[in-house]
């Protein structure tokens, strides 16, 4: 078992939804958490003030991290602030649903840029200090779409499921280091993104859930701190927190 009290995570996204919930759950346990947001700075600083409370050091970056030199400024402020990375969560994740008929090139790539591009950004930069620290932790939210698909979300899919390539890969690379690559793939989970599904359509999709409902933000949030704490055997998968509905 890994001890992470006292380990800093920058969390991408890490100020609303599942990032938040990631955010608050790796605080309670002790961890120093950088929050990006791109946006909402009063969602972000409202974040940083709840970690406080709880006795943990928390500091908001603002970057888009679809951007390289973005994602660069936010690993340089996290190693500047605490002097050290140990656990990144790529997090940050939009959509832009539409049917491939309709779907823009824009929309398209919006989505590439911010879901998967990203990942490349931040990991590039972190890196060189993840592999140094002494239980380095990679942990990417794909999502169960990119494992079956989603009508009308082909740039999400395809998005997701190459995080599901990526963490793979990477984990065999750096499987003779002390960093550990990973990805959690949510099933559908109650947060604004889900919530802005059509009730009879979000009606629909409880009714295939084995467990007949949504997940928690905080269900995911506690897998992240399951794989940062007692994860040192397992790289390269894909934990399904997904109520039963694709096993």
């Amino acid at each position: 078992m890994a001890i992470i009290q006292d380990k800093v995570a920058i969390v991408t996204g890490g100020s609303r939804g599942i990032g938040a919930a990631i955010s608050r759950e790796l605080a309670k346990n002790g961890v120093k958490v950088v929050l990006n947001y791109n946006s909402n700075s009063e969602a972000a600083d409202k974040m940083v003030a709840e970690i406080n409370e709880l006795g943990v050091e928390a500091y908001a970056v603002q970057a888009d991290v679809s951007k390289s030199e973005d994602a660069k400024k936010l690993i340089e402020a996290a190693v500047e602030r605490f002097g050290q990375v140990d656990i990144l969560v790529n997090n940050a994740g939009i959509t832009r649903d539409s049917t491939f008929k309709k779907l823009s090139e824009e929309d398209w790539r919006q989505v590439i840029d911010v879901n998967l591009n990203s990942v490349y950004n931040t990991t590039s930069a972190a890196l060189p200090f993840l592999t140094e620290a002494e239980a380095g932790r990679i942990i990417n939210i794909s999502s169960i779409i990119g494992q079956f698909g989603g009508f009308g979300q082909t740039n999400y899919a395809a998005a997701k499921a190459g995080l599901i390539g990526f963490t793979k890969s990477l984990a065999l690379e750096t499987a003779k280091t002390n960093l550990t690559v990973n990805a959690i793939c949510p099933g559908y989970i109650g947060t604004e993104m889900v919530a802005a599904i059509p009730e009879k359509v979000l009606d629909g999709l409880k009714a295939k859930i084995p467990q007949k409902r949504l997940g928690k933000p905080e269900e995911i949030a506690k897998g992240v701190v399951f794989l940062c704490k007692d994860g040192d055997y397992i790289t390269g998968q894909q934990l399904n927190i997904n109520g039963g509905i694709y096993m």
